[in-house]
């Protein structure tokens, strides 16, 4: 974080979602509040194959159930689930879920590749 920035509060609310790779995105810590991760709110009904090269992801489900896939194992998701994803994984969620995603480090979103 720059030095004139002590902490950054943010209401998911107050924050506009807007489509991407995995769904409806809020991101609620961005790259440009310079923390050493960053924090999105999504909204998962079926995600777009992807990997991220200098991105590693962990996943808190929120809310709903779903499914993942990472490489070519597949997994359950649904309430308290937690999910890390290494850099250079493919994978993909779908299903009705809601989750907390911390990128690290900062920059995912100039880090996305799609395979489909």
């Amino acid at each position: 974080m720059n030095s004139s920035t002590t902490f950054v509060r943010r209401d998911v609310a107050d924050v506009p979602p807007w489509a991407e790779t995995c769904g409806q995105i809020r991101p609620v810590l961005e790259e440009k509040d310079g923390a050493v991760a960053e924090v999105h709110h999504l909204k998962i009904t079926n995600a777009k194959l992807h990997y991220h090269e200098r991105t590693d992801e962990i996943y808190y489900v929120l809310d709903g159930q779903g499914r993942m896939r990472l490489d070519d194992k597949e997994i359950e998701l649904h309430k308290d689930v937690v999910v890390y994803v290494p850099r250079g994984v493919k994978h993909r969620a779908w299903g009705q879920l809601t989750v907390l995603v911390v990128c690290i480090p900062r920059g995912v979103l100039h880090d996305v590749h799609e395979l489909e």
